[in-house]
C-alpha cells in the first residue's frame, strides 16, 4: 500500500535534481565567460555597484535616495513621492520624473516598482551580464525556480513518508520497510541542495562569480565613518546595503514598503 505513496516522491525527487543539475550546466555555460574583472573596464559606478548587490530594486532605491539628498525629490514617510526639481540630471533621473507623471506625485511603491522594470535600469543589468559581472536574468529566475522544486519534492517525500508510516503501521504493521525505501528520495534531494549550496546558489545572486569578487573590491569599510558631507560614501553603503544604511530615519521610513 505504501509503495503508491513512494512512487510519486521518486519522480518528483528524481525530476527536480535532474532539472537542477541541467541548469547547473547552462548556468556555468553562460556566466563562467572570462569577462573584464577590473571594475575600470567596465565602467562600474553606484548604479552597477547597486545592481550587482541588490538588482533593480536597489537601483531604484539608489536613485530615490540621491535625488531626494540633492533637493529633486522629497520622500514623505506616509509613503508619497513628490518632485521638487523636474530637471534630471540623467537619463535614470529623467525616467524617475517620467515614471512619476505630470502630476508631480505618486505612491513611492507603485514609483519603485515601474522603475525597476524600466528599461533603463533593465539595460543596466544587461550589460554587466554581457560583461560577466552580473547573472544573467533568465539563468537567475530559473535557477531559483528549480532549486525551489527540489525543495518542494524533499518536503513532499516527508510528507509522503508521514502518510506511509502511518499506512504501514496500521495495515501491513511494518513501518520500517518504508523508512527505509523513503530514504532513497531523501537523500537524493537533501544532498542534492547540499551540493546546491556551492555550485548553484552563486547563480541565484544578482552578481555573477566574477561580479561578486568586484562588489568585495568595492565595499565600504564597516565603521562609524558615514557622515552627510561623505555623499559618495553613504551613497556607496546605500548601494551595498540597502535603505538600512541611511542615517535620516525619515527617510528609512519613506523607502519602506507600504
Amino acid at each position: 500500500m505504501w509503495l503508491l505513496f513512494l512512487l510519486p516522491a521518486c519522480v518528483a525527487a528524481v525530476l527536480s535534481c535532474i532539472r537542477l543539475v541541467r541548469t547547473t550546466a547552462t548556468a556555468d555555460a553562460l556566466s563562467g565567460q572570462e569577462g573584464p574583472r577590473p571594475s575600470e573596464a567596465v565602467g562600474i559606478g553606484l548604479y552597477e555597484t547597486a545592481y550587482l548587490a541588490g538588482g533593480p530594486d536597489r537601483v531604484v532605491e539608489l536613485a530615490l535616495v540621491l535625488m531626494a539628498s540633492r533637493g529633486r525629490l522629497h520622500l514623505a514617510h506616509t509613503g508619497w513621492t513628490t518632485v521638487v526639481d523636474p530637471r534630471g540630471r540623467s537619463r535614470l533621473e529623467r525616467a524617475v520624473l517620467a515614471t512619476v507623471g505630470p502630476e508631480g506625485q505618486c505612491r513611492t511603491d507603485d514609483l519603485r516598482l515601474a522603475m525597476a522594470a524600466h528599461p533603463t535600469v533593465l539595460e543596466i543589468g544587461s550589460r554587466l551580464s554581457l560583461a560577466g559581472l552580473a547573472t544573467p536574468a533568465t539563468v537567475r529566475r530559473h535557477t531559483v525556480l528549480v532549486v525551489r522544486q527540489v525543495r518542494q519534492a524533499l518536503l513532499l517525500s516527508v510528507v509522503l513518508l508521514a502518510v506511509a508510516l502511518v499506512v504501514g503501521g496500521l495495515v501491513d504493521g511494518d513501518a520500517l520497510t518504508p523508512l527505509a525505501w523513503f530514504s532513497l528520495p531523501l537523500v537524493l534531494t537533501s544532498g542534492t541542495l547540499l551540493m546546491a549550496r556551492v555550485d548553484v546558489y552563486p547563480y541565484t545572486r544578482w552578481a555573477s562569480p566574477i561580479g561578486q569578487e568586484v562588489l568585495r573590491e568595492v565595499r565600504p569599510p564597516r565603521q562609524h565613518g558615514l557622515t552627510d558631507d561623505d555623499e559618495r560614501e553613504l551613497l556607496t553603503a546605500v548601494a551595498m546595503n540597502g535603505p538600512a544604511a541611511l542615517q535620516d530615519a525619515r527617510l528609512r521610513a519613506a523607502l519602506r514598503r507600504h
